[in-house]
């Protein structure tokens, strides 16, 4: 753990940008949160001007690291695409922007990697040496590899091809709900995800997040694999906690 204690984590997303000061000591915000609806439309200065709104609004001093969650990929602080905010983001250095924005040096990564560092860190997986896979279960399937506390960014592991198909069209919960799926014909393909994430990575923990993990007793018993596989312990608070905790590795 970095000796800085606390940090600022800013969590971006299609519909909110939300923000609080994290204690690092224990993963838990300090003070209230902070949030500001994404505007419309969603163009880098609009959302770096948010952004600065909830620093303002809380008060957070120049002397605290800021981490920033992004919707995308986060390569060496540059969006290569993006699917749910302005088209414009593509080919932006996120770093750059948001310090020549708020005054201040920033880090950005992707959202799934925030939620999956903050659980391995403080949830589900705290304390479990070697490797973990975090998975959210939504509209696709995000992915985040953890070894030894240390995030690998940017796994795309929803995309992995299985039986000829992008694994996320096949077992997303978003799948589940436009196909009205049952969870006895759910947890197959569920399996069959999770079996072949286990066969190409051997994680030592799996942890599966998401809004349909709050009913995860309905369908993680029914899952056989090797390594224990666990609903995640965050829930929403998790990619401003992972935000703010990688902000303070790296500043």
């Amino acid at each position: 753990m970095s000796e800085v204690k606390v940090a600022f984590g800013i969590d971006i997303g299609g519909s909110g940008v939300k923000g609080a000061l994290v204690d690092l000591e224990t993963g838990l915000y300090i003070g209230e949160s902070g949030y500001r609806a994404t505007p419309q439309p969603a163009t880098p200065e609009a959302v770096a001007l948010a952004c600065k709104e909830l620093l303002e609004e809380l008060q957070v001093g120049p002397e605290v690291p800021v981490g920033i969650t992004f919707p995308a990929p986060v390569v060496h602080s540059v969006i290569p695409f993006i699917a749910n905010l302005d088209q414009s983001w593509a080919g932006k250095n996120v770093s750059d922007l948001m310090h020549e924005t708020l005054g201040r040096p920033v880090i950005a990564l992707n959202d799934a990697d925030a939620a999956g560092l903050a659980e391995a860190v403080y949830g589900a997986a705290k304390g479990v040496p070697g490797a973990v896979i975090v998975t959210t279960l939504g509209t696709g399937i995000g992915a985040a590899l953890i070894l030894d506390g240390k995030l690998w960014p940017n796994a795309e592991l929803g995309h992995l091809e299985i039986d000829g198909h992008d694994a996320e069209t096949q077992a997303s919960a978003g799948q589940k709900t436009k196909h009205g799926w049952s969870y006895e014909e759910w947890i197959p393909r569920l399996q069959r995800y999770y079996s072949h994430l286990e066969m190409l990575f051997c994680p030592d923990v799996l942890i599966v997040g998401g809004g349909v993990s709050e009913n995860h007793e309905l369908f993680l018993p029914h899952l056989k694999l090797n390594a224990p596989i666990l609903p995640a312990a965050l829930r929403n608070t998790a990619g401003i906690v992972g935000a703010a905790l990688f902000a303070a590795q790296n500043s």
